[in-house]
């Protein structure tokens, strides 16, 4: 057997160039001895990469290149067809979660199996992943799992077996029957096959296989094979040939040589195998690479680590912000700062997604546009987000919150002009979606649109006619997950359509429509084989059918108008972002079926794996460029975060040697950012307008306002500004005290002088009649449905009361009024309630569904309804017939609560004499308003009476007051 021909390069050097150069120094720089050969790298990104590099080693000069393949994809490699024909095609992974969400739902519940396909659909992909772990491992899996039953959780295994027999026993048997593989079956199998045909037959070109840390078995023996044929070379990244034998033999499991270990024992070599491969370009000073490694060996195997280098980590910067925001704006600046070296390179190298977005979206500030090299979620792409939008606005029924998220979505135009899409959108929105949600369907839409518009009209034709065979499915009781898929993408393109272009050119457009037009029809079959479904499955299946898919997308690009992102940008090195435990390394997780002792025992690989490739990351990453900064963020999602342990060794070791990791100064720029150099009040809003623009009448309502807060009264009469109902809102107190007022204003008006016996019967009868006339939601009026019977119990007890105590000899309910007060001033009103007594004196009553006025405030003047009311009674404001003396006001509470209601008397004693009292100074404080309004230099003050500030003002944000009421004067700039 021939010696293995293994190599590594140090993790100071840059791997793929010093490859590129050491392949075009073994061909003799002869442009046909370059291309004869291969090359095997682990990933299809390191592929790419590699071309790169060889453009970069030849100075950009055009050369055939040898073939680069990626082990990651082995059917893609060129490899013997009579061993990829003698073998079984893999089933397609869209069809393996399908088939195994299908052998799930077929367990009808048992063992607290999911029942719907949008849970089954993700505990199959947990199912898959273990199938692919099972493979690469070698292992018979229903032959350990019988072999690990613990005494100590002998019932809970006996019930994990009996579902992992749909892997064990029941998925051989599919596969078996669709004359499949499974596709890590398949791939270990052509990795073998691959092996033996060069074992046998050694290839008479160079095949050189680099990059690899680990890997499966296979992997590891088709390594071996390439290392020990007559052109053949393995190159490893980063092996640390200066570690003593007995601290190697000794590593253990999470250090960032492990792999390496383990994967030259599978090779059958050792470390006195490997050379090394050295070069003049190195990416960072070699002492780094060595204070790295003794940081990290075992504590108790550390050698004579006195005698420090006298800058041991040369280039290494730290941050330690405060939380991953302040982190995030830090890493920007640095990398900003950065590209002031022209020539160089900058990049953020993260395995937090969060944070890359969240560095990306910092750099816009600087004019920076950079994008995420490991892609986004295809879930999360604007094509798929439409699809589900369009899914969710039909299956709720068209619900506002649901319906304006698609129409507003920049892919629909329902074959109009996009911008007339939009247009009409708006339209729709503020005619028919503010407010309270109507009752789902079109019909409801369409009678709200009361007074028509063509525009929002065109739109909910061509709404209705795309989305009908969509929804006439989701009016089904069960549905056919395959027949979803399709009307869900003919819906989709049809929605998609503009005037100009087709629906699959627009809705399949970019990267993005691309992979997603791909996954789809890779899902088109893979749906047609599950079971029926109810609607409420299919937008959650339908997502989760979409989870692991990830496209590299130019994001960073969107609504820019930029053509490019920064060359010299990447995210992915200059900065080490997210050195926390959990972040980077991971949290390691063995899954939901098997703990770490039975992982072992069964032959399965470690969790702690996923530790020893990203602690190897890190060196090599650490080792990568000549500036490198770790970014530490004290707290994460609010807690404190643990710094990585690699972090926590470097620190103890340099603590030793009387270093530290120097801080970067971007965290203190960042503190700087938005700090203001000084301090600026703003001024309150003082509008004038002109006195003949001033209103000259307003309601009782209006007039409240204009005490306690005329800013208000100013932007809403003046300017003429109303606050926009928010969607699917809440019914609150107003649309309840409506219904409420209408219903008795009609039941007492029938009723007449002669209370009916079963009046509470009669008011219920009126309430809810006046509630199915508001077409409310069905949720809505099911919770109102009772308190309204409740308020009709309460009425019934009140009114039989107060006949029995007080002789009314007339009775006014919801009746306007008018008086003209001095300066040409119109006061209007409308009383809920007006009564004659027996004393020719009036009552004034007021209901009140919401909250009641405390009468100090009413005293204060703070809430003056019921005293101006009387006021306009007394001067005759509600007609001869209603006018006179006020003898009582009272409120009546109708919540139709766990209280029901309740009668409240302003006041008890006294009352004649303070609701004179109360009347009088009622007008001559709206006598001294209209006069001092008058006055072309009294300006309309945002609350200027924090007493009588109203507590919830819509118009409070239109004035900026949080922006002036707290600010101190001391030392503050004013900003006119």
């Amino acid at each position: 057997m021939n010696p293995p021909q293994i190599a590594t390069i140090p993790a100071h050097l840059p791997f793929l160039d010093v490859l590129a150069r050491r392949w075009l120094d073994q061909a003799g720089n002869d442009p046909l001895a370059v291309a004869d050969g291969l090359i095997l790298l682990p990933t299809r990104r390191a592929a790419r990469s590699l071309h790169e590099a060889f453009l970069r080693a030849t100075d950009g000069k055009p050369l055939l290149l040898p073939r680069i393949e990626a082990i990651g994809a082995p059917d893609e490699m060129p490899f013997a067809l009579t061993g990829a024909l003698d073998l079984p095609q893999a089933i397609t992974a869209p069809m393996r979660l399908a088939m195994l969400t299908r052998l799930i739902l077929a367990l009808g519940g048992r063992g607290g199996a999911p029942t719907s396909a949008d849970r089954a659909w993700p505990l199959a992909a947990s199912l898959a992943q273990l199938l692919d772990e099972a493979a690469r491992a070698e292992i018979d899996l229903r032959a350990r799992l019988a072999e690990l039953v613990d005494a100590e959780f002998a019932r809970h295994w006996e019930q994990i077996t009996g579902f992992l027999a749909i892997v064990t026993e029941q998925w051989p048997r599919v596969l078996a029957e669709m004359g499949l593989t499974d596709i890590a079956d398949r791939q270990v199998a052509l990795l073998r096959a691959e092996a033996d045909r060069w074992e046998t037959a050694p290839p008479s070109y160079p095949i050189w296989a680099a990059g690899s840390t680990g890997g499966i078995g296979a992997v590891a023996r088709l390594l071996a094979v390439v290392a020990r044929l007559p052109r053949g070379q393995v190159i490893l990244p980063g092996l640390d040939l200066a570690m003593e034998t007995e601290a190697w033999e000794a590593i253990e499991p999470g250090h960032p040589q492990a792999s390496l270990r383990h994967l030259l024992a599978r090779m059958g070599a050792e470390r006195g195998d490997v050379s090394v491969w050295r070069d003049l370009h190195e990416s960072a000073p070699e002492s780094r690479v060595r204070a790295l490694n003794l940081a990290l060996r075992p504590a108790d195997l550390l050698p004579d680590w006195r005698g420090a280098p006298a800058e041991a980590l040369g280039g290494i910067r730290l941050l330690e912000p405060s939380d991953q925001q302040e982190e995030a704006l830090a890493i920007a600046i640095a990398l900003r700062e950065g590209l002031n070296d022209r020539g160089k390179r900058v990049a953020l190298i993260t395995p937090d997604r969060g944070l890359a977005t969240r560095v990306a979206a910092e750099l816009t500030r600087f004019g920076v546009v950079a994008d995420d090299s490991a892609g986004e979620p295809l879930a999360a792409t604007p094509p798929a987000l439409f699809l589900r939008l369009l899914i969710e606005a039909v299956q709720s029924g068209l619900a506002p919150v649901a319906l304006l998220a698609l129409l507003k979505h920049p892919l629909a135009a329902f074959g109009m002009q996009p911008a007339a899409t939009r247009d009409a959108a708006r339209r729709l929105e503020r005619k028919c979606l503010r407010g309270p949600a109507p009752a789902p369907g079109i019909v409801r839409l369409r009678a709200r649109l009361a007074h028509g518009d063509d525009l929002a009209d065109q739109l909910l034709d061509r709404l209705e006619e795309i989305w009908a065979p969509l929804a006439d499915l989701f009016a089904e009781r069960a549905i056919e997950p395959g027949v979803f898929l399709e009307r869900l993408i003919q819906a989709g393109e049809r929605t998609a359509a503009s005037d100009e272009i087709s629906g699959p050119n627009r809705l399949w457009a970019l990267e993005e429509g691309e992979a997603l037009a791909q996954a789809l029809a890779e899902l088109r079959p893979a749906f047609a084989v599950l079971p029926p479904q109810e609607a409420g499955a299919l937008a959650g299946l339908f997502a989760a059918a979409l989870e692991g898919h990830t496209v590299r997308s130019r994001r960073a690009l969107r609504g820019r108008g930029q053509t490019a992102e920064h060359p010299r940008v990447y995210i992915w090195g200059l900065v080490l972002g997210g050195l926390t435990e959990g972040v980077w390394p991971p949290a390691p997780d063995p899954g939901p079926w098997m703990n770490r002792k039975m992982r072992k025992n069964a032959g399965l690989p470690s969790p702690e794996e996923q530790i020893e490739q990203a602690a190897h990351d890190f060196v090599m990453a650490a080792s990568a460029a000549p500036k490198v900064i770790f970014s530490v963020p004290n707290r994460r999602d609010g807690a404190p975060a643990v710094p990585a342990r690699w972090i926590t060794r470097l620190a103890a070791l340099l603590r030793g040697w009387e270093q530290t990791i120097p801080a970067h100064p971007a965290l203190a720029w960042a503190h700087k950012v938005d700090r203001a150099t000084t301090l600026i009040r703003y001024r309150p809003p003082e509008p004038r307008p002109p006195v003949p623009e001033r209103p000259r009448a307003l309601s009782v309502t209006d007039v409240e306002l204009w005490f306690n807060d005329p800013y208000g009264l100013y932007a809403k009469r003046i300017l003429g500004l109303a606050r926009l109902d928010p969607l699917e809102q809440n019914a609150d107190h107003a649309d309840f005290g409506n219904l409420v007022h209408a219903a008795l204003a009609e039941f007492f008006t029938r009723a007449g002088d002669d209370w009916p016996k079963d009046a509470a019967k009669g008011l219920e009868h009126a309430l809810c009649r006046e509630l199915d006339r508001a077409a409310l939601r069905p949720s809505i009026a099911a919770w109102w449905r009772p308190r309204l019977a409740r308020i009709a119990a309460f009425i019934d007890r009140a009114e039989t009361e107060r006949r029995a105590a007080i002789a009314i000899t007339a009775r006014r309910l919801e009746i306007k009024g008018v008086l003209r007060l001095p300066g040409d001033f119109e006061l209007r009103g409308r009383a809920d309630r007006i009564e004659r007594i027996a004393d020719n004196g009036l009552a004034i009553i007021d209901y009140k569904t919401g909250s009641v006025p405390a009468q100090s405030e009413v005293e204060a003047g703070f809430a003056p309804q019921l005293p101006l009311e009387a006021m306009m009674v007394e001067w005759g404001g509600f007609g001869p017939a209603l006018q006179g003396e006020v003898h009582e006001l009272a409120f009546w509470k109708l919540s139709g609560g766990r209280e029901p209601g309740k009668v409240s008397p302003l006041w008890k004693k006294d009352q004649r004499a303070k609701t004179e009292e109360a009347s009088g100074e009622a007008r001559a404080a709206l006598l001294q308003q209209i006069e001092r309004y008058q006055n072309p230099s009294q300006a309309y003050l945002s609350a200027p009476d924090p007493r009588r500030s109203p507590r919830f003002s819509d118009y409070a944000l239109l004035a900026r007051r949080a922006e002036w009421a707290s600010a101190e004067d001391d030392g503050a700039e004013v900003a006119l």
